[in-house]
């Protein structure tokens, strides 16, 4: 991950930093899942992404009209080698949707891949 100064005006940096601590989310993470989003957003308006906020408070992405998060089809297709067809079929989604969420989990992976261990290890304290 590149490093990059960023220069907020005050008043927005209290803001953010008041958002990102409401979201138990660091003030560095906010702004990327921030960026991520608007990135994305300006990339495809008529993108199957969205982000929606966990009971943990955490934000993360999903698949657009249901409750399908990324990472677990990120884990179907890598930890489990399931195909886009398999997945489309075991969550109900089309190939489509599958495709776009596993390219986004590509163009996001190390992010996502940090909020996938950040929930193993939550399991396996809980578990």
């Amino acid at each position: 991950m590149t490093a990059y100064a960023l220069n907020l005006p005050d008043r927005l940096k209290h803001e953010v930093e008041q958002l990102a601590e409401s979201q138990g989310i660091s003030l560095d993470q906010f702004v990327l899942w921030a960026v991520t989003e608007k990135v994305s957003t300006l990339k495809a308006s008529l993108s199957s992404i969205t982000y929606r906020q966990g009971a943990s408070g955490q934000i993360f992405p999903v698949i657009k009209g249901t409750g399908v998060r990324v990472q677990t089809l990120a884990i179907a297709a890598h930890k489990w080698s399931m195909s886009a067809a398999q997945i489309a079929d075991e969550y109900d989604l089309s190939e489509v949707q599958v495709n776009e969420a596993l390219k986004f989990y590509e163009l996001n992976k190390e992010q996502i891949d940090i909020a996938i261990a950040s929930e193993q290890a939550l399991q396996s304290v809980h578990g």
